[in-house]
């Protein structure tokens, strides 16, 4: 996709697409509710499943801050790195539109700031710089009457899964921005960063994972 078109996409807010919102799977069917390093820190919890789909104190997402703030200090405690974003990653919140130009990194899979709309939200918020690798991105899942919005991994997605995550972020459904997270590559550890990313992976059997 063309430079310009990924301009105008984005500046329209891509507002013709479906905020029912729905992931593509991206890490294998084997991935456990932990992460790797982190094996003894359940994250099971953050999910709800079946009936309790928008339900807990972590159905929606503004901030890492405010998303983890549910967990007792205990377990801040002992799992420090898992409360604080990994070395090279940045969270940023910004207003529709972006004013981000994303390419693909490969065909298909994976998406980088190719450039920043002169003027745009993202230039005059001052923590998106070109080159950042788009690793992380809020979206709102909404079934029947219910919804979530959630910090969803992305480094997979292809163009048209991040611009569909973009316009879930609708305000009738309490957004007010997108949150995304960014990896500055000459910064960031991948390896790390997969690991920490694997925290907010939806399980297989909830509803971010199945087709409506």
């Amino acid at each position: 996709m063309s430079s310009i078109l990924t301009i105008l996409t984005l500046l329209a807010g891509a507002a013709n697409l479906s905020t029912a919102f729905v992931t593509n799977p991206s890490v294998p069917k084997s991935i456990p509710s932990t992460t790797a390093c982190h094996a003894q820190f359940d994250s099971s919890s953050l999910w709800n499943r079946g009936l309790n789909f928008g339900k807990s104190p972590f159905n929606f997402y503004l901030s890492f801050e405010r998303w983890m703030s549910p967990f007792p200090e205990e377990d801040q405690a002992a799992f420090p790195e898992i409360f604080s974003l990994p070395k090279g990653v940045y969270e940023v919140d910004l207003d529709r539109p972006l004013g981000i130009v994303f390419e693909e990194i490969e065909v298909g899979k994976g998406l980088y700031v190719q450039e920043l709309v002169e003027g745009g939200n993202a230039e005059r918020n001052g923590n998106v710089k070109v080159g950042d690798n788009l690793v992380g991105i809020t979206a709102v899942k909404i079934v029947g009457a219910k919804y979530e919005r959630r910090m969803i991994p992305c480094r997979g997605f292809d163009f048209d899964t991040m611009v569909g995550a973009v316009s879930s972020n609708d305000p009738k459904w309490g957004c007010d921005g997108v949150v995304i997270l960014l990896e500055r590559p000459d910064e960031a550890d991948r390896a790390k960063v997969d690991d920490f990313l694997a925290f907010f992976e939806p399980p297989f059997d909830t509803a971010w994972k199945q087709q409506q």
